[in-house]
């Protein structure tokens, strides 16, 4: 017996992680959401490289035919990098010792450092082979960014992965997939919001109010910091997940996570951009 009660707001039971089973085929929630995410990326770029008057002298870096070549280098990069991060930086043991389960990518397990550094390889590589000024390519990619990590955080709380900590919130809630199944924080919306809907509206305030794409790296710096801030707050709800022993025995019961060590890179990337951004260029 447990001293936590069951929350008044139980896990929607009509949320189911499959959308649809077509015989053996099935439409994940998961898998949507990273294709919608991508869509919209890709709709809004394309929105802001149209309004010419927001970018530096008055000139995108590319056209939207570009862009619209770039969809395809981007969706293999966040997929092949997510999952490989996932793979090698999570759980490298369990997934050497079950490989089939490496390309289960429909059952969840993808790592947000991997797919940032896969999608940022591509954008490098694509900058390169176009001549596209590459701080103006990592603004214009980031600034629609925080729409599909909102959504792949809601379909992490549809499969019931990733929830908090046990607390006895009024809004906590009992995930059934829970062996425990005690009130935990919804820490999946939690980050929903604070690194998907909250630092859209402020990168949106930034670009439209501010003119922040006049000056390359301000969108993309703003954007790593505030997920690094947005995550850094989220790990102090999530419940932790397993990480590496060698990880473990340095910094047991300290509070700094795996998470967190995997952010502080993205941290220092993102001031040396808002760094570049306000030393080498002026507002014109």
């Amino acid at each position: 017996m447990n001293d936590f009660s069951c929350p008044t707001i139980a896990f929607p039971s009509f949320l189911d992680p499959v959308i649809v089973r077509l015989g053996p085929v099935s439409l994940h929630w998961y898998g949507l959401g990273y294709v919608v995410g991508i869509l919209f990326a890709w709709w809004y770029a394309q929105k802001l490289l149209k309004k010419q008057s927001l970018w530096h002298t008055n000139h995108p870096p590319m056209n939207k035919e570009k862009i619209g070549d770039f969809v395809v280098w981007s969706t293999i990069s966040i997929v092949v990098g997510g999952r490989l991060g996932q793979v090698l930086i999570w759980d490298p043991i369990y997934y050497f010792s079950h490989p089939s389960a490496i390309i289960a990518v429909w059952n969840g397990g993808m790592s947000f450092h991997g797919g940032l550094i896969g999608i940022t390889i591509a954008m490098i590589w694509f900058s390169y082979k176009n001549d596209i000024n590459i701080r103006a390519m990592f603004d214009l990619i980031a600034a629609g960014a925080p729409i599909g990590i909102g959504i792949v955080r809601i379909c992490n709380f549809i499969n019931q992965e990733l929830w908090g900590n046990v607390t006895t919130q009024p809004w906590a809630v009992c995930f059934p997939q829970d062996p425990r199944y005690l009130p935990r924080h919804p820490s999946q919306l939690y980050e929903a919001f604070m690194e998907g809907f909250l630092l859209f509206v402020i990168l949106f305030i930034l670009i439209f109010s501010f003119k922040a794409l006049k000056r390359s790296g301000i969108v993309a710096g703003t954007f790593i910091i505030g997920y690094v801030i947005a995550r850094s707050i989220s790990e102090i709800y999530r419940a932790p997940q397993e990480d590496p022993e060698w990880f473990s025995n340095l910094f047991h019961s300290t509070g700094f996570t795996y998470g967190m060590a995997l952010s502080l890179p993205m941290l220092f990337f993102g001031f040396y951009l808002l760094f570049q951004a306000f030393r080498h260029q002026s507002v014109k």
